[in-house]
């Protein structure tokens, strides 16, 4: 079946249908200038298309259909007066027919002021272009040869100067060389240079090829910026002027939402840290400024809501990360109220492990976090480099919290600290301790959770459309109609399994990492410890640390497996009672360069000592008398004498003789008999020989 107005090919010849019959089709070619209708018979036309010589095409003058122009404007006229003219024959059917057809043109011809090529054009036009009003517009699309590239051949192209001197450049092939060497050099770089900059490096070079050519003959600005525009496309220099990293993170459009690739609550979580444009003071002493807080963040994916969260001045690191997980899979409710908040577990009932969690590479890539995965089946997500977008709901929370408190909060990172320019030293501004700012965190995210209303956020299409948009009720909702992926943990075992791991070492000292030494009774128990060369003790295991206190580490003794065995410094490192592993690595390190300096002194003052003794065994051989006269034995036989006569010289020159001086009166005597006091060494044997039970 065929319809009116389809474009059909025959042998690589495009026609329109302009009628349909019981038998025939009438049809025109589209692109012959001298066409008319003509019939062919529907048998023909189906037997084509079992030949595959007949095929149904794409109507290139479909964009007519979407054409409107102004009312008064040029086109709008010419459209409205072409199709007055032509009026008559359009509306009659049997025009079709060439004897109609000439008939009615000699009348129109007798009415109005036209020609006949004139009206034949205009019919022709209207049937070739899908018989409709819009068919008669005029072709301005096409004037201009817009994007074309135009040859200059004695004078240049565009309008002629009117303030300028001279005629002005004719843009040549060599011109066009140096444009897009300059272009590309200044322009499609990541440099932000501006046209006015790379034209002036343009004229340097142009001005060395051609010195003698007078300023206003020059290449002009605009001659450039057209070459520019010309040339170049807009998607290609907006990648080129920007880098790899910042076209990926803010330029490059987006073709998804975060919500498409989560089933539900708990699919997946975001975590992320930033240092918050604040200043604070200590909790101990207020006058003590301690610098800007670090936040930690953890939002479910699919119903916005803070998971859980760190306030702190740690650096953002494992360990802070760490802390911000804990509380994401703990419950919140013992957590508030020592902050002062009173709520119950439906207020903040997120408790467990997510599917997935997404977070930068930094943080939690690496060895400490497969135990995470290993035992409790949680997939680590980490964002390429450089793509915080990546993570664009927990990065935008960050400026929904800061703006709660940023209009009212002293200590506001604003501005500049130039005294000479009139502003203040915002740090000296800092009042709230971190405590208190914690407490306004704490009480921005149990707003957020329960009643900050989402007007953005991507609905999917099983939401009914009274369902409230808080993270509250999102969360709510996809428990009961969503798959809910969070699984319930041991906070202690989750705790441990998120804590940095490292090897340690065993010998009868213990169990050593960083250099210090612990001890627990199991391993006295396996007899690690004792000082024989029949005991068999492993050379290293697996061990977990918290770098915030040094006083334990949780020693893993059978690989693969989350038992552990908390382990205490030994009192050969007593030094480091109360101490961080960060305050050990400090230590540690000063020791290590004391130590370093101190063997460089050593081996000095050894290289003397041996150069002295060298020495002086040098001068005994020069001194001592020749024994030649002396047998041997003579020699031994006479030790015992010899050394007795030595004793009684060494009595002689070490024995004390007082000074013997006049004293005017002798001293009093005082007998300690009667003292309670003991003044006696402590005995410490019972502690130094005291065994683990």
């Amino acid at each position: 079946m065929f319809l009116i107005n389809e474009v059909l090919e025959l042998n690589k010849v495009l026609y329109r249908v302009l009628a349909v019959f019981a038998e025939e089709v009438v049809w025109i070619p589209l692109e012959d200038e001298r066409a008319f209708p003509s019939f062919v018979n529907q048998a023909e036309l189906y037997g084509a298309i079992e030949d595959e010589t007949l095929q149904r095409k794409v109507d290139p003058y479909a964009y007519l259909a979407f054409e409107n122009p102004d009312e008064e404007s040029i086109a709008w006229q010419k459209r409205e007066k072409n199709l007055a003219l032509i009026q008559s024959l359009i509306c009659d059917q049997q025009a079709i027919y060439p004897e109609v057809r000439a008939e009615r043109v000699n009348q129109i011809l007798s009415e109005k002021k036209s020609s006949k090529p004139t009206l034949y054009k205009l019919l022709r036009r209207y049937w070739q272009r899908g018989q409709t009003a819009n068919a008669l517009l005029p072709d301005y699309k096409n004037s201009g040869a817009k994007g074309r590239k135009r040859q200059a051949k004695e004078n240049k192209l565009g309008r002629p100067r009117t303030n300028l001197a001279g005629v002005g450049a004719i843009i040549n092939e060599h011109t066009e060389r140096l444009f897009r060497r300059v272009i590309e050099k200044y322009l499609l770089t990541d440099k932000k240079n501006n046209l006015p900059f790379a034209y002036r490096r343009f004229r340097d070079i142009y001005e060395t090829y051609y010195p003698d050519t007078a300023k206003e003959e020059v290449p002009t600005q605009r001659q450039m910026q057209h070459f520019y525009q010309r040339e170049y496309k807009q998607v290609e220099v907006i990648q080129k002027r920007a880098s790899s990293i910042e076209f990926a993170k803010d330029i490059r459009p987006l073709a998804g939402t975060a919500n498409t690739n989560v089933l539900g609550p708990g699919s997946r979580f975001e975590i992320d840290a930033t240092i918050v444009d604040i200043y604070v003071v200590s909790n101990s002493e207020r006058r003590n400024i301690v610098g800007r807080p670090v936040i930690y963040m953890v939002i479910d994916v699919f119903s916005r809501m803070v998971a859980g969260f760190y306030v702190g001045v740690e650096s953002p690191s494992y360990v802070t990360a760490m802390q911000a997980l804990t509380h994401a899979l703990t419950d919140k409710v013992a957590y508030c109220k020592k902050y002062g908040f009173d709520i119950e577990f439906e207020d903040w009932p997120v408790v467990g492990l997510p599917d997935a969690i997404l977070a930068d590479r930094g943080e939690l890539l690496g060895h400490q976090i497969e135990s995470l995965e290993r035992s409790f089946s949680v997939r680590i997500e980490n964002t390429p480099p450089y793509r915080g977008e990546a993570k664009g709901i927990v990065e935008r929370s960050f400026k929904t919290h800061q703006a709660i408190f940023k209009a009212y909060a002293p200590g506001i990172v604003t501005g500049t600290k130039v005294k000479k320019q009139g502003d203040k030293d915002y740090r000296l501004e800092a009042t709230l301790t971190i405590h208190e700012f914690t407490e306004i965190i704490l009480a921005s995210v149990l707003y957020h959770n329960r009643f900050h209303v989402m007007t953005k956020y991507d609905r999917d299409i099983d939401m009914p459309t009274e369902l409230l948009m808080t993270p509250l009720s999102l969360w709510n909702w996809g428990l009961q109609h969503r798959t809910g992926k969070l699984r319930a943990v041991s906070e202690e075992a989750a705790t441990i399994a998120l804590l940095p791991r490292t090897k340690a070492t065993v010998s009868d000292l213990g169990i050593c990492i960083f250099g210090v030494y612990y001890t627990c009774a199991e391993i006295v128990k396996q007899g690690w410890m004792h000082r024989s060369k029949d005991v068999s003790r492993p050379k290293s295991l697996e061990a977990a640390y918290d770098p915030r206190t040094a006083n334990h580490i949780y020693l893993f003794p059978k690989k693969n497996s989350v038992e552990y065995w908390v382990c205490d410094l030994t009192q050969r490192c007593r030094e480091f009672d109360g101490c961080s592993f960060w305050d050990v690595w400090q230590i540690k390190d000063e020791q290590n360069k004391v130590v370093a300096a101190s063997k460089l002194e050593a081996d000095t003052r050894k290289r003397e000592l041996e150069r002295l003794i060298d020495e002086k065994i040098k001068q005994a051989k020069k001194e001592m008398p020749d024994t030649g006269e002396l047998s041997n034995a003579q020699r031994t036989q006479g030790i015992i004498d010899h050394r007795t006569k030595a004793k009684k010289e060494e009595r002689q020159q070490t024995a004390f003789y007082p000074v013997k001086t006049k004293q005017d009166e002798l001293a009093d005597v005082i007998s300690l008999a009667d003292q309670e006091e003991d003044y006696s060494f402590p005995d410490h044997i019972d502690e130094l020989f005291d065994e683990d039970e």
